[in-house]
């Protein structure tokens, strides 16, 4: 790769220019900044080296290209969440993880999805792994159902998180759902319909409800998949 041409009159050395050192973890705070503000797929290379006063070069340098510094932005993020004391029933221990990861993923938009596709490095979710698979096996959950069982529920919980960073990126998107979903059915002979209607849009239309709305429909349907887990675990385990 060539290198970039010097900028005229700035200095070569970065210590003569006033400019702290540029390492991976400067690098990587700089990365979680620009997805803290853009979302993770929405900044370049180019902006991350600005942000840290650097070439493109040297990024790939002390870290390497941008899906290497998105997955270790995805390791940071990880981090941050705090997982339950193990103690704690499945079902509670669950919810309250989820809960907790949706508090961190939503300051940092792109992230859930992200996972929800690739997944995390094992080396970012082992303790996360471990305990979440220990809580299930702890429950009656056989080896490979308590797999698929933790698998499903991150990934629910992502795509709703994801499916929120969408719609949070376009204020317009919510506001034409309350206008098309809060117009009157075109017919009387459509109660179903006049009831949701009725329904969104008091939601929607609202602020402080449509602030809640994403937090109370997360909530419902992590509670909704937890109900069948449930009802799974019943019949594999009567006891």
């Amino acid at each position: 790769m060539a290198k970039s041409a010097p900028v005229p009159g700035r200095p070569r050395s970065r210590d003569a220019a006033g400019l702290p050192a540029v390492t991976p973890d400067r690098i990587i705070d700089a990365a979680l900044e620009l997805t803290a503000r853009h979302g993770v797929e929405s900044w370049t290379l180019r902006q991350l080296a600005g942000a840290v006063d650097a070439y493109p070069a040297v990024i790939y340098h002390h870290v390497g290209d941008r899906d290497t510094v998105v997955t270790a932005v995805v390791d940071r993020v990880i981090a941050m969440y705090e997982l339950p004391p193990a103690e704690l029933e499945w079902r509670d221990w669950w919810r309250r993880f989820l809960k907790n990861l949706r508090s961190v993923f939503m300051r940092y938009p792109g992230v859930a999805r992200r996972v929800a596709l690739l997944g995390p490095s094992v080396k970012a979710a082992a303790p996360t792994v471990d305990r979440a698979m220990r809580t299930l096996l702890r429950a009656g959950f056989e080896h490979d159902e308590a797999s698929m069982v933790c698998r499903l529920l991150v990934s629910q919980a992502c795509l709703f998180i994801s499916l929120e960073d969408d719609q949070r990126k376009a204020a317009e998107v919510r506001t034409q759902i309350s206008d098309v979903w809060g117009a009157p059915p075109p017919g009387p002979d459509l109660p179903g319909l006049a009831t949701l209607n009725e329904s969104v849009h008091a939601r929607l239309s609202d602020p402080d409800k449509s602030e809640d709305y994403f937090a109370e429909l997360f909530d419902y349907s992590i509670d909704r998949v937890l109900d069948g887990v449930q009802v799974r675990l019943a019949e594999i385990n009567p006891s």
